[in-house]
């Protein structure tokens, strides 16, 4: 079955780097646009970053650009957001996403605190 599951959250200090992970199985990894959101209890969810299905295009909300950098591998089926310069309201949890034509796949999400 369609599974994307993310790793590599956690609690990381203000200007501190974490690198979140997401693997995916059961579908053709590499026909599919890959996105990362992140939500906040009581907030709608925020679209960061994306990455075209051949890594040719990648774009990025104002709020993350020059600090995130989105990423695939298409032989191990993930996609990677390294986040750098991390702030406070960046605390959120992180999702990943799937997307081709009509079809849209999420993981579960991963913790993502900035705090000191």
């Amino acid at each position: 079955q369609v599974q994307l599951v993310e790793s590599g959250g956690g609690l990381v200090q203000p200007g501190g780097s974490l690198r979140l992970s997401c693997a995916a199985s059961g579908f053709t990894f590499s026909d599919y646009g890959m996105t990362w959101y992140r939500q906040v209890p009581g907030k709608q969810r925020e679209w960061i970053a994306e990455i075209s299905s051949s890594a040719v295009i990648t774009n990025y909300a104002n709020s993350v650009k020059g600090r995130f950098t989105i990423s695939r591998d298409n032989a191990k089926n993930t996609v990677t957001l390294q986040m750098n310069s991390l702030k406070p309201d960046d605390t959120a949890v992180y999702y990943c996403k799937a997307s081709r034509a009509q079809d849209n796949f999420w993981g579960q999400g991963t913790q993502v605190t900035v705090s000191s």
